[in-house]
């Protein structure tokens, strides 16, 4: 595990891959890599360890980031796959703690970068010390595995490296980029229970497919199937593949919501669709000292 404070230059040095591989400084000063192979394009940053940018080669951008999103030191960047540990939405116990967690604000170290059968995967970590302690007492490892190609793959894999279990609940937060989400829908869905986060969290059941028509933020419980995001606009599909996830949620703050989020631009909500996997609330994950468990998540896209 390299030191989180060594500068673009530095990682690139060390890590850097010639015409595949380079590691720059972002908006904000902190290293990201960036990709571009003959099988797609792509961002990753060491602020959040947050994919920003995933373009298959003859495809569209399939990752939404707001231009607005702020790459301040502490600060959520708007868009992209932030990483939600070890609690989603707000803290239980403790209103005052970050939404999400901490380490989407937190800056991880590179690893290393890899260049195999046409694909880069990037290897980012980030451990718990006394900034994460502040929040919650648990001693931890995170690894996250970005491989960049025809498909994206994320996996994050959280270790137990202290000497009592904990539980926690997870998120990769992917923001997709569609050309209207009102037009879109997600199929895969039907049948499962949801519980209505915009109806105090009501239990309610899926009919058909999940199409975005207000304000939405659900969780899906005890579903791992796959997911397709059609998306009528840009004549696309979105594949998601998930493992060991067992809640999958679905966001969009619709126009109202939208307005109040000073890092979101004017009608980009209309332009993302949230469509995650997860293991919160019911789906939460224990580990006991020195576990692992890894999630997951494959995204492809086709034509509609």
């Amino acid at each position: 595990m390299t030191p989180p404070d060594l500068t673009a230059s530095e990682l690139h040095r060390r890590f850097g891959i010639a015409g595949l591989a380079d590691v720059v400084p972002d908006l904000g000063g902190f290293p990201v890599v960036r990709i571009t192979t003959p099988k797609s394009t792509g961002a990753i940053h060491l602020h959040g360890a947050q994919v920003t940018s995933w373009k298959p080669a003859g495809a569209e951008e399939v990752i939404f980031l707001s231009t607005r999103a702020q790459w301040a030191e502490g600060q959520a960047v708007r868009g992209g796959i932030p990483i939600c540990f070890p609690w989603f939405r707000a803290k239980a116990d403790d209103p005052r703690a970050p939404a999400h967690g901490f380490v989407r604000t937190k800056i991880w170290a590179l690893d290393s970068i890899e260049h195999r059968d046409g694909d880069v995967a990037v290897h980012i970590s980030t451990e718990s010390d006394s900034s994460t302690q502040r929040w919650w007492p648990a001693d931890f490892r995170l690894l996250l595995r970005g491989t960049f190609g025809s498909n994206l793959k994320l996996g994050l894999t959280v270790t137990n490296t202290g000497s009592s279990k904990f539980r926690f609940e997870e998120a990769l937060h992917t923001y997709h980029a569609v050309g209207d989400v009102r037009q879109a829908a997600i199929r895969g869905l039907h049948g499962a229970t949801y519980l209505d986060n915009t109806d105090g969290n009501r239990e309610k059941k899926q009919q058909g497919d999940v199409r975005i028509i207000s304000a939405t933020d659900r969780a899906y419980l005890n579903t791992q199937n796959e997911l397709e995001l059609l998306d009528p606009a840009l004549k696309r599909r979105i594949h998601i593949v998930k493992q060991n996830s067992r809640t999958t949620v679905i966001w969009n703050p619709w126009e109202e919501a939208a307005k109040k989020m000073s890092d979101m631009g004017e009608n980009e909500w209309q332009k993302m669709l949230c469509a995650e996997a997860a293991n919160i609330l019911t789906g939460a994950v224990e580990l006991a000292p020195a576990e692992s468990h890894t999630i997951a998540v494959t995204i492809s896209v086709s034509n509609l």
